[in-house]
């Protein structure tokens, strides 16, 4: 049995050997376990051979089997030909038989239609006698249950009585006529009786017996007529229509065999009859007397009628679904479309200029009037070259005009009219209209507030020889950019949109383009000056607070003070106005400005110093100025700046180095490399200058 495995079998034999499972043992017998290995071999060769016959009976058994098993295969494969050839015969026998049936039932065709044409007629002369004698003695006639099969009759009389001479059957022609008419009138209250009992299955029948009526459209008018009745019972008339036209879509297609015409029709009843009314009485309440409501009105209806527009889009409604809802839009809002930019702009300019004018009546301000042509542009030419304030300084009283509200008015008010522009003009006109609504925003925000800001601002800017002067011009600077970065988000979020693929994209990026680089002269100007302005206070303040006695003190033994009283005062001033640039400004602006102030700076303290002579401690005090200073220009952090004050600072070593290192000091690093003239000149502020020995060390 498997698994089998030999040795394993030879040991299970010799332990059950006696004598043969001890191995060097005294019961060990050889002799015992060989005689029994002899048996067993002799065992299992008689069985083998046995097997050996059971297998070869089994083989014989197999091969016979398979021999008559092959013999069966073969008569089977015959009768399935058999079989086959029969059904092939059955086949071809049946469609002998079908052509037959057809043959058979095409003669019997063409002699059954003409007689069923024959017996048609048959009746019809018969009922167009009842007619002829004026006595309708039929039942079809008489019995009002058999109206559809009446109806079938009276329209094909109705037909042929077309055909026949007027003179001679006028009477009869004119009473078909009158039955067609009034089984055309049974026929439409019929459909008007089962609409109102919800029969939509009587509402059918009806429909396809008066599809061949003339009466049929008068039938689908009925139809729409009364889907309407209480249809329109709620404040909002697009979303009842919305509703009204899905639940007609549903049931229409179980009534006509048209129903994409039918839903088209009442759609176009809808708009014609429903939302036209709706629309006037909203819009021709506030046509003339509130532009405001009547634009919202306008923007609010056309944009309820488009969203209408496309949930009908999703219903049958025949090929060109798309072209025959815009046509019905169209009929509605085309008187209120083709002045609407017109209405818009007069609108966006009235209010604009009522918020200005609100805005400085709240401040209590009279709008200086700034004039073009003539004089002013020469003032203005020259102030630009020359950056001197032309006329008197105007006193605001730290007003800088400019408002934040005023401008999110603005901008929400022509962020409004750019949404009505999209949706209300035409696409070839929206470019241009769009520009119409951007150039009354530059008037307005730019023109008529930022830059009548600026031109204030700088006329507020007084003399750089003023003393303590207030300077509010950087809150100007600080208010406008501000503003102008909410100009430029509503330039690229709303109209940006609208231009983007016109002409007019270029016209608009060049009109905001010349708007910012006249802001910026205006800026830079009044900057500038407002810088001289600083340094003005900041000279008086060193010709109020420094004394000559104080870099050549009397007792140069009892010197107290680490710094001079001018220093800390230009120090402070000079921190404030520091903090108050980086407040006013942004971006790359703070370091451009910090570097002009600070080399002015700079500029000022070096010639500042060299209106004095330095004693040796005068000279040390002028040093401890000096590296205050140098700490106050760390505020500016501009590399330029601290590298002029770090010169500086080594320059006023000068002034206090013995004699002998005076050449040594002055080839020095920071020193190396400054004019030979500016160096005397520090050396001649020395008290000790014109002694023979400092003059012979520096020559």
């Amino acid at each position: 049995q498997e698994p089998f495995v030999a040795d394993e079998y030879i040991e299970r034999l010799a332990w059950r050997t006696p004598g043969g499972g001890s191995r060097g043992g005294e019961a060990f017998d050889p002799k015992r376990l060989l005689e029994e290995f002899v048996n067993h071999i002799q065992e299992l060769q008689v069985m083998d051979e046995r097997i050996q016959r059971k297998v070869e009976k089994l083989e014989q058994q197999c091969q016979k089997e398979a021999k008559e098993f092959a013999k069966k295969v073969q008569e089977l494969q015959k009768s399935n030909q058999v079989a086959f050839q029969h059904f092939q015969e059955l086949d071809e026998h049946i469609s002998y038989v079908a052509t037959k049936v057809c043959h058979l039932g095409d003669q019997l065709e063409g002699v059954n239609t003409p007689r069923q044409r024959a017996v048609e007629a048959q009746k019809l002369m018969k009922y167009f006698n009842e007619f002829l004698d004026g006595e309708l003695k039929s039942d079809v006639f008489t019995n009002s249950e058999k109206i559809k099969e009446a109806a079938d009759i009276i329209q094909k009389l109705h037909l042929i009585a077309q055909e026949l001479p007027f003179d001679r059957i006028s009477e009869v022609k004119s009473k078909i006529a009158s039955k067609y008419h009034d089984l055309e009138c049974q026929l439409i209250q019929e459909f008007t009786s089962a609409q109102r009992r919800g029969e939509i299955s009587r509402m059918r029948e009806v429909a396809a017996v008066l599809l061949h009526f003339k009466g049929y459209s008068h039938c689908v008018d009925v139809y729409i007529k009364q889907c309407q009745e209480g249809a329109f019972l709620r404040n909002d008339v697009f979303e009842d229509a919305a509703i009204l036209c899905q639940r007609v879509n549903k049931q229409v297609g179980e009534i006509f065999s048209n129903p994409e015409t039918v839903l088209a029709k009442l759609i176009q009843n809808i708009f014609e009859v429903k939302l036209q009314s709706y629309v006037k009485d909203q819009l021709e309440e506030h046509r003339k007397s509130d532009a405001e409501q009547y634009l919202k009105n306008l923007y609010d209806l056309y944009t309820r009628t488009t969203n209408l527009s496309s949930k009908l889009m999703e219903f049958n409604l025949g090929t060109d679904k798309q072209t025959f809802l815009s046509k019905l839009i169209k009929a509605i809002f085309i008187s209120y479309l083709e002045n609407y930019i017109e209405v818009e702009i007069g609108y966006l300019k009235s209010r604009s200029a009522m918020i200005l004018q609100r805005y400085y009546d709240s401040k209590n301000h009279q709008k200086r009037s700034i004039g073009t042509g003539g004089i002013q542009d020469l003032k203005e030419r020259l102030r630009q070259r020359t950056n001197l304030p032309l006329g008197p300084s105007i006193d605001t009283h730290g007003e800088t005009f400019l408002s934040q509200d005023v401008v999110v008015n603005l901008l929400q008010e022509t962020k409004q009219a750019f949404e009505r522009c999209h949706r209300l003009s035409d696409p070839s006109d929206l470019p241009k209209n769009a520009f119409r609504i951007f150039s009354m925003l530059v008037e307005f925000l730019c023109t008529e507030h930022i830059d009548y800001a600026l031109e204030t601002g700088l006329a507020g800017i007084p003399s750089s020889d003023s003393k303590n002067a207030n300077l509010y011009f950087l809150d100007v600077v600080h208010q406008a950019n501000t503003i102008f970065h909410l100009f430029d988000k509503q330039f690229n979020d709303h109209l940006m949109p609208l231009i983007s693929s016109s002409p007019k994209l270029s016209e608009c990026l060049q009109k905001k383009k010349d708007i910012i680089e006249q802001m910026e002269v205006k800026l830079d100007m009044g900057i500038d000056r407002t810088l001289n302005c600083m340094i003005g206070q900041m000279k008086h303040i060193l010709a109020a607070e420094q004394k000559k006695t104080d870099f050549k003190p009397e007792d140069e033994n009892n010197v107290l003070i680490q710094y001079t009283n001018a220093c800390v005062k230009v120090c402070g001033y000079v921190r404030k106005q520091v903090e108050k640039i980086r407040n006013s400004m942004d971006g790359k602006n703070v370091d451009t400005v910090l570097m002009e102030l600070g080399v002015r700076f700079h500029r000022l303290i070096y010639e500042h110093l060299q209106q004095y002579s330095y004693s040796c401690m005068g000279g040390m005090l002028a040093i401890c100025d000096v590296a205050e200073y140098r700490k106050c220009a760390k505020d500016f952090k501009i590399a330029l700046v601290l590298q002029l004050f770090d010169t500086l600072h080594a320059l006023c070593n000068l002034l206090v180095v013995a004699p002998d290192n005076l050449k040594q000091v002055c080839s020095g690093e920071q020193l190396a490399n400054l004019d030979k003239n500016i160096l005397h000149s520090f050396v001649q502020l020395r008290v000790d200058y014109r002694s023979a020995r400092l003059a012979r060390h520096f020559s």
